[in-house]
């Protein structure tokens, strides 16, 4: 089986990851290439357990987010030029940090796309369980189109999204297996199944069908439920983008999951050449540290599926 890679936008950069290394490329304001890697000690890759489905779809974000911090933070570092007692830039932040930066975001998530939109329903005067989860979700997803649409207008975000765009292609063209080139991979597209974007809207539709079971219940228990079964609900989501990963040349799979990939168009943009070298430079890092692994190291790897 082989090991997929995926990756994440950052500020002025791309992050690049494959099960069991990943590594974050950045633009400098000096128009340099700045380049950190760290491995990755995936549970996924040595406990049969945690390779569970929907299981692991949880172990999957989860890791996805410590990483997509520990990248974000590190660009920003070098975008301030950020530098140790050695003149080096800084790369590492506490555990602190990133626990106390995980509660803020996911707070704030659980506040905007999913208490919040359960209580604005519960408001509105529907009797009807079956309706009252349908209008909770789609509440749901226009409050998250919204969003994107209006952090899309702030132009360092715009910039991201371009770098998103470059992501998406330099992963497409690794997995055509063609020469990781600037110009191979420009003639690539922009969307791709196994995008975190895709999985949200994933998680708000499956939403629906599991919160169809709760009902309508009173305020307390419509909190508790909405964050109770996140997990649940993020593992499903996880199952149905590992899938579309793995057939995306079934027509009829992409015809179903095309609002997923339609949602993409708001978090990509056409990247320039500069944004796509610095794609290739992050990949190339994480392909590197995988050749050095040996054998046994990359068949438990492949064992694990990362989202693009």
């Amino acid at each position: 089986m082989a090991v997929s890679y995926g990756g994440q936008a950052v500020l002025e950069g791309v992050m690049m990851r494959s099960a069991s290394n990943w590594a974050v490329a950045v633009r400098t304001p000096e128009g340099d290439i700045t380049e950190v890697v760290q491995e990755i000690t995936s549970p996924m890759s040595r406990r049969k357990l945690w390779r569970l489905p929907v299981v692991r779809g949880v172990i999957a974000l989860g890791e996805s987010l410590a990483i997509g911090f520990r990248a974000l933070a590190i660009s920003a570092n070098v975008a301030t030029q950020e530098t140790d007692e050695d003149g080096e830039i800084k790369t590492v932040i506490t555990r602190g940090q990133i626990i106390f930066s995980f509660a803020i975001a996911i707070v704030f998530a659980l506040m905007l796309f999913k208490v919040g939109p359960a209580l604005l329903t519960s408001w509105l005067p529907i009797d009807n369980d079956g309706l009252f989860v349908v209008v909770e979700g789609l509440i749901r997803v226009a409050v998250f189109i919204g969003y994107i649409l209006v952090i899309s207008l702030l132009p360092d975000l715009r910039r991201v999204f371009q770098y998103h765009g470059a992501e998406h292609k330099t992963i497409h063209a690794l997995e055509k297996g063609q020469e990781l080139t600037v110009e191979n991979v420009q003639r690539h597209s922009l969307i791709h199944p196994r995008c975190g974007t895709a999985f949200l809207l994933y998680v708000m539709v499956i939403a629906i069908f599991v919160f169809a079971f709760v009902g309508q219940p009173v305020w307390y228990w419509l909190i508790l439920s909405r964050i109770l079964f996140l997990p649940l609900i993020a593992g499903l989501a996880y199952e149905v983008i590992r899938f579309a990963g793995k057939h995306s040349d079934n027509r009829f799979l992409m015809a179903m999951l095309a609002p997923g990939m339609w949602l993409q168009r708001l978090t990509t943009r056409q990247p320039d050449d500069d944004q796509v070298e610095v794609s290739i430079r992050a990949l190339e890092r994480v392909l590197e540290s995988d050749q050095a692994e040996t054998p046994a190291e990359r068949t438990a790897d492949a064992k694990v599926e990362v989202m693009a």
